[in-house]
């Protein structure tokens, strides 16, 4: 099952050469997903290939310009290249009010709807699931309400041996009991058991989204053991003072974070415009998780 990360920015606050503001792009299983919204994601996604028309379900952080104020703008291209399909879009409650506003001063009348769903940046909540995921938000601790986004994939049947069942015959109707683990029984009294006639599925896969957040570990729980952790790094650990009175984490922190929750791989992002070279911000994050790997535009993770 397909299962992957495309970073289409990775700035803080404002966009510096080579660096856009927040988002990213999730395959599931060829669904895809847009994950923040920051300026410019439209051409981001121009660039690195993703199309626009097949993304059903937009999931905003918090409010803060670097996260959505390009989103706007790919409601309004979506209008005018035909959409008609309804639009998910997940966020913190006053985003109706912004994007209405702005459609309203434009006189834009959308031939699409947007269904609305607001996030609770107290506690976790599931605001989304389909036969392939859910999606719960994470309560994160920023300036103003923010959560982050937990996907995780559902445990999936077990496979049929398609040689073993074609020996012994099996008929069609009973394909969808083997397949939850059920063991099989022949007219004789002959029982075969499960796991000669299916292999296990492969492990759920997850991936965690860690906006905007000061160091803490409220989360730490619920983020525990994901294969694919992306966590901001704004600074380096020499301004810690100014990560904590901002709100940010730093690339240590992350490293700290990463470690301390069991996850198999670390994504840094978020950058402040401050360093015009990454470097340091990855060996820091590395000096305590060495699996970390740097959120740059246009890279894709994988999670096996």
């Amino acid at each position: 099952m397909r299962f992957e990360v495309t970073i289409l920015g990775s700035s803080s606050a404002t966009p510096i050469y080579n660096r856009n503001p927040s988002s990213q792009a999730l395959n599931i299983n060829d669904r895809l997903y847009l994950i923040d919204c920051g300026e410019g994601t439209q051409q981001q996604m121009l660039r690195f290939g993703v199309k626009a028309s097949r993304i059903d379900n937009i999931f905003i952080s918090h409010l803060h310009g670097d996260h959505y104020l390009g989103l706007v703008g790919l409601l309004s291209s979506l209008h005018l290249n035909g959409r008609k399909k309804t639009l998910n879009l997940f966020g913190p409650a006053s985003l109706k009010e912004i994007i209405e506003i702005q459609l309203k001063y434009s006189e834009t009348d959308l031939q699409y709807n947007i269904n609305y769903v607001f996030t609770d940046p107290e506690k976790p909540v599931v605001i989304f699931e389909n036969q392939d995921i859910t999606v719960e938000t994470i309560p994160l601790e920023h300036r103003i309400p923010t959560t982050g986004f937990l996907f995780k994939q559902k445990k999936r049947n077990r496979k049929l041996i398609k040689e073993k069942i074609d020996e012994l015959n099996i008929p069609i109707e009973y394909f969808t009991a083997i397949k939850k683990g059920n063991d099989y029984t022949t007219n004789d009294g002959t029982v075969y058991k499960n796991d000669v006639l299916t292999t296990a599925p492969e492990a759920p896969k997850s991936y965690a989204y860690c906006s905007d957040t000061i160091y803490t570990e409220q989360y730490f729980k619920q983020i525990s053991n994901v294969d694919l952790l992306y966590h901001e790094s704004t600074f380096l650990n020499d301004m810690l003072d100014r990560a904590q009175t901002t709100f940010h984490t730093t690339a240590l922190q992350a490293g700290q974070v990463a470690l301390q929750t069991g996850a198999k791989k670390l994504a840094l992002g978020h950058f402040s415009a401050r360093y015009k070279t990454l470097d340091d911000i990855l060996a820091e994050a590395q000096s305590v998780f060495p699996d970390s790997e740097l959120a740059i535009e246009g890279k894709t993770f994988v999670i096996e």
